[in-house]
């Protein structure tokens, strides 16, 4: 027996060396391949539009994937039977899956709501019946902040599948306010009494202008709908703003906001 024979024929635990080497050549040709390959997958994401983050999440499922087909490779370099270890993680990953499947569907939205920015930090959006501010936003949950100070945390899966309304990323927003007066009041002097009170409220726009219509005639009233328009973060100063200016301005122009109420005629016989 010759020296190379000699040196193939010792043992290594159950592995002879003549498994062994090509094993390890194996596994450090699969290790360069991952680093070469990886970073052409960095780069070619890299000029894409993804997020950053959606970005980085692929880059760590893409090399997760290949480290594991890299050990079922070493693994049945070195003759271990691989067929029900692979049954088995098909399994346990299906057991998993249906174990976590709200998890999943919420990392899943997660994904969506970073690539497609339905949304960003700071806007005020309502969804699932909440409105509030957007605080955080997760892989699998989005932490909004209430007007009244509430943490809420809202499932990604939920917002990424259901109606969502973003009040913010337009940039304005119309305020409505609607007013009545009576019957006897000329519309000329209600509508001026309005402008009158826009002219008095601070942060609208100038354009789009403000408008003032006749939108309902009542059993009692006759209904005005007021428009005025101003930036998104000032919705509720210009919302307020303007409701208190209305009454003055209607008593200036002696015009009578009325309530609903119901007039009685006795007649005498």
């Amino acid at each position: 027996m010759d020296v190379f024979s000699s040196i193939t024929a010792l043992s290594v635990g159950a592995f002879t060396l003549a498994t062994l080497l090509p094993t390890l050549l194996v596994a450090i040709v699969a290790l360069i391949a991952i680093r070469v390959f990886m970073k052409i997958v960095a780069r070619v994401l890299a000029k894409t539009t993804l997020d950053t983050r959606v970005q980085r999440y692929a880059v760590a499922a893409i090399k997760f994937a290949l480290y594991l087909l890299a050990i079922l490779v070493i693994m049945a370099q070195l003759g271990i039977e691989i067929t029900s270890l692979v049954a088995i993680l098909s399994v346990c990953s299906l057991g998993l899956t249906l174990a976590a499947e709200d998890i999943l569907g919420n990392l899943a939205g997660g994904l969506v709501i970073i690539a497609s920015h339905p949304f960003a930090l700071g806007d005020f959006i309502e969804a699932s019946g909440v409105c509030g501010t957007v605080e955080h936003i997760s892989l699998n949950h989005t932490k909004v902040i209430t007007p009244d100070g509430l943490m809420v945390m809202l499932p990604n899966k939920a917002l990424s599948t259901s109606q969502m309304t973003n009040y913010t990323v337009l940039g304005t927003r119309r305020v409505t306010q609607k007013v009545t007066a009576s019957y006897g009041a000329a519309t000329e002097d209600v509508k001026a009494a309005c402008y009158e009170a826009l002219s008095n409220t601070d942060l609208i726009l100038d354009d789009p202008g403000s408008a003032v219509y006749v939108s309902n005639y009542g059993e009692s009233s006759i209904e005005y709908t007021i428009f005025a328009w101003c930036k998104a973060e000032n919705y509720w100063p210009v919302y307020f703003g303007l409701g208190e200016a209305l009454r003055p301005a209607f008593a200036n122009h002696k015009v009578e906001m009325t309530y609903d109420h119901l007039n009685i005629h006795i007649v005498e016989k």
